[in-house]
Parts: C-alpha cells; structure tokens; sequence
C-alpha cells in the first residue's frame, strides 16, 4: 500500500465518521423539516433519525459479507453510491415518506463505511500496530459528533435544510475520489486469515454467537444501552429546543454532551488497564444509575425554570459513563 501511515489514518477517521456526520447534521434542522415537510408532530420527525438506524442495522449485515467476496474497495463504492442515492433522494423530494426512504438509505450506505474502514485496517495492520493506528482513528473520529451539529447549524443559518443534504452529497463524492485515486485494495493482505479453513454463512455465524452465552449477555446489554443513547439522539432536538428554547445554542448544547463521550473513551484505556472490563462496565452502570436518581428525585421536570444547567451537569455525567460502556461491551 503506497499511501502514506497519516493520510491512511485520516482517510479511515472520515471513513467511520460517516456514521455520526449522517446522524448529528441533521439535527438541528428537524424543527424546520417538520414545517417544510408538513409533519403532524414533533414526535415523527424524530424517523429522520429511526430511519438511518435501521438503515445501519441492515448494512452492516449487508456489507461485511460483501467486501469479502468483492473487495474492500468495491464494497466502499456500492456503499457510498447507495449513500448518494439516498442523499439525493432526501434532497429533491417534497414528500416525508420520500425523505425518510433517503434517510434509510444513507444508513444503508453509511454502514458500508463503518464496516469496511474496520476490516481495512484489520487487513493492513495487526497487534499493537493495529491497536496504535485505530487509537489515532478514533482520535479523530471523537470531535465529529461534536462538530457535525454546528456545521448542520452554520449551514441553516445561511441556507435552508435541503443545503445538509447537498453537503453530505458533496462529502460523499470528495471521499468516493479519495478511495479511488489514493486507496489501493487491501483484502487477502491479513495473514489472519486461512483459505483452508472452514467459512461460516451469515445464518451459522448468527447461531453461534446465540450459542455462546457471555457473547449474547454482553449484545443484549449493549442493546438497552445503546437503545437509550438513541432515545436521547432522536429527542435531542425537542428537549434543547422546545423545551429549553436555546434555539442556535442547541449545537453547542449537544456538543458538550457528546464530548463527553469522547472523553471517556480516551480515559477508558487506562481504567480498562486497572480494573479489567467487567469492573469497569459495573461501576459506569452504577454511576449511571444514581446519576439518574440523583436528577429525577432533586429537580422538577415538568418545568424547564431553573433546570437547564441542572439537565447540563447530568446529561454531562451520564453520556461521559455512557461512553465507558459501548467500547467495552463491543469487546
């Protein structure tokens, strides 16, 4: 592979970021979709977010199998085509439905990205050299939630929202040429992998991760967290802005919890080293729930008075344990 260690990693950081840049853009627009797009209420305009989910859910089961029979970078460019499709289908339609089956498949084609940008660095790098490269990855990849809403921000205040559309059409393209110009094919460079040995189908694979109890404890658990956290996403935009009313603030409201996120990923290398993963997991979960109990029971809800720095400090907290959990339960 000719490109060079810091272009590869940046590339890969962009990569994966497709994902948060999918989801977070959007966010501070829904407000105005839901009135362009003549949405009955606040709490369907949150499918924006839903749809790319399931979008992601599907093209992970899609793509994974696909660029090991096709290539890394043949899979990269059917993912990113299905992402532009979508984005071109959000742009142009008038009809909600429409813009929700664009959504879905941006999900679809950011799945792609996740997935194959993981094996390409598994195919390129292995041990602690790997561990090394992805650390630097998600170095980078940590500031996108956070500076995705206040690009989808700075975008509305001088456009309209189809304009976040147009930007993610854009990033996709610039990324295409990228793949294709400078990325040179990586599949069959792991010596990890064994042509002799027996390949498992997606069904045989499914059962035997159901067979396997610590496996499926440790999904099923992820499963809750991670549904919570997209509870959160999918209300972001109604609790800062219709609850609170901090209208052009809410970037920076969502940024800072999201930072958060970051931070804690950077500091669970080093809980990880002294307590293991279980512990670790045990006490972000504990801390999580008294968190929780210590807002509920302090702090009226039903008003926003008074409430809001209050809501800061805990989201803060909660997001920062959240993200002891999802790299350590994904171990």
């Amino acid at each position: 592979m000719t490109i060079a260690k810091k272009e590869f990693i940046v590339l890969m950081a962009m990569l994966m970021s497709f994902t948060a840049l999918t989801i977070d853009a959007i966010l501070p627009a829904l407000s105005y979709m839901k009135i362009d797009l003549n949405v009955a209420s606040d709490n369907q305009i949150q499918f924006m977010i839903t749809s790319v989910f399931i979008g992601l859910m599907i093209g992970q089961l899609i793509f994974g199998p696909l660029s090991d029979k096709v290539g890394r970078k043949n899979g990269l460019y059917v993912g990113i085509a299905v992402f532009v499709l979508g984005s071109v289908i959000s742009l142009f339609s008038s009809s909600f439905l429409f813009v929700i089956l664009g959504r879905f498949l941006q999900g679809v084609g950011a799945a792609s990205t996740r997935v194959i940008s993981v094996a390409i660095v598994r195919d390129v790098y292995s041990g602690r050299e790997m561990a090394r490269i992805m650390s630097f990855i998600m170095a980078v990849f940590i500031f996108v939630p956070v500076i995705a809403p206040l690009v989808g921000e700075g975008i509305l205040i001088f456009s309209k929202w189809r304009m976040i559309f147009t930007f993610y059409l854009v990033c996709s393209l610039l990324v295409l040429g990228w793949v294709f110009w400078r990325l040179h094919e990586t599949s069959g460079l792991s010596d990890d992998t064994n042509d002799t040995a027996p390949k498992m189908g997606l069904v045989e694979s499914f059962i035997s991760v159901l067979q396997n109890k610590q496996t499926l404890g440790y999904a099923i658990a992820s499963g809750f967290i991670f549904g919570g956290f997209m509870g959160y996403l999918n209300s972001a935009q109604q609790i800062f802005q219709n609850f609170f009313s901090v209208g052009h603030l809410f970037s920076v409201c969502f940024g800072i919890s999201a930072f958060s996120i970051g931070v804690a990923s950077l500091v669970n290398g080093f809980s990880v080293k002294r307590l293991g993963i279980r512990k670790t997991c045990s006490y972000a979960m504990l801390a999580i729930m008294l968190t929780g109990l210590i807002f509920m029971t302090c702090f009226d809800l039903a008003t926003a008075e008074g409430l809001f720095y209050p809501y800061m400090i805990y989201a803060s907290v909660t997001f920062f344990f959240f993200g002891f959990l999802f790299g350590n339960f994904n171990g």
